[in-house]
């Protein structure tokens, strides 16, 4: 990235051109977890969709729902992190596709939702190329440096509340 910065004249300094600060999007940590997430999200959904006929989100809810059978789509959200008009939609959709079961939960309100034998088969299928692709991108590191990016990661988002309200006036006098 540092290169591609140089290359389009931004300067390498910690200031613009008003004075303000610009980011050095080299060591920014949100910049570069948000591109290696898509650019690992984008190649997935190409390889499981031709492969599998599922994208990278409907991988995220059959992986969640192999861990957690039974769980309702808040669930699924609060784990992945997406919003519930996108799960819900997804979700819908597995549920015609015949990848998921849908059924009233016992409070009436939430639904528990469960893979369907073709939803375990995909599941199983793509885990192995999730597990390869998972291998080969950590391959640059020895097993030491991946149980150590495995746990600051793991920090990392425990630690996500602190800065939940950050700059949305909530945290201001």
């Amino acid at each position: 990235m540092g290169r591609a910065r140089q290359a389009r004249g931004t300067p390498s300094g910690r200031t613009g051109k008003g004075g303000g600060k610009i980011l050095d999007l080299d060591r920014y940590v949100p910049a570069l977890i948000t591109f290696i997430g898509n650019k690992l999200s984008n190649s997935a959904t190409v390889t499981y969709q031709k492969r599998f006929g599922v994208n990278v989100t409907q991988w995220r809810i059959l992986s969640q729902l192999a861990i957690e059978p039974g769980i309702s789509a808040s669930r699924i959200c609060q784990v992945i992190g997406f919003d519930k008009g996108p799960v819900s939609r997804t979700l819908a959709v597995m549920q015609d596709e015949g990848l998921v079961s849908i059924k009233p939960g016992q409070d009436g309100r939430t639904h528990a939702i469960s893979l369907t034998s073709k939803g375990w088969t995909t599941h199983d299928h793509v885990i192995k190329v999730a597990l390869e692709r998972e291998r080969r991108l950590l391959s640059c590191l020895s097993r030491q440096e991946r149980d150590t990016l495995i746990g600051l990661l793991q920090r990392v988002h425990g630690n996500l509340d602190a800065v939940k309200g950050v700059g949305d006036g909530a945290d201001e006098d």
